[in-house]
């Protein structure tokens, strides 16, 4: 009987051991640290950005906050400037879509946008007019850049 006590006490040490691991990982990744950045174009963004500015200025350029919804891309047209780089920040936030990357022919963007995570995605637009983008499904989900 001493065996199956000695067990259980140790399988409840074990788990009690796990549950601390767990809750340290969990305060960290809040905290933001822990976050991999493998270098690649995806980066994970803030998340407290405010939905009703989706446009910002900052020192390299023009900032746009995008989600994928079951609407599919909001905003879906976006004013900006030639010759500005351009950085978006999309989290697709459904699953109820194809948009599960975005396509910009004219500057080879073909990025994958993994559900409930912040990608960014960075070009310059380099002449004035409409520059459209969309889902990889021929467009059938996406919008316009309006490039002043």
């Amino acid at each position: 009987m001493t065996d199956t006590s000695s067990w259980k006490q140790k399988l409840l040490a074990g788990m009690a051991a796990l549950a601390l691991i767990g809750t340290a990982a969990c305060a960290r990744a809040a905290d933001g640290a822990g976050k991999k950045n493998d270098g690649k174009a995806a980066k994970e963004a803030p998340k407290d950005t405010p939905k009703d500015a989706p446009k910002e200025a900052n020192k390299s350029g023009q900032t746009v906050q995008m989600k994928v919804t079951d609407k599919g891309f909001e905003p879906a047209n976006v004013t900006v400037k030639k010759g500005e780089p351009v950085t978006l920040v999309i989290t697709r936030t459904t699953e109820q879509t194809c948009a599960t990357e975005i396509v910009i022919d004219d500057y080879g963007v073909n990025t994958k946008l993994p559900l409930n995570k912040a990608v960014t995605v960075s070009f310059t637009p380099k002449q004035a007019g409409d520059l459209k983008y969309g889902c990889a499904m021929g467009k059938m989900i996406g919008g316009v850049f309006k490039v002043q």
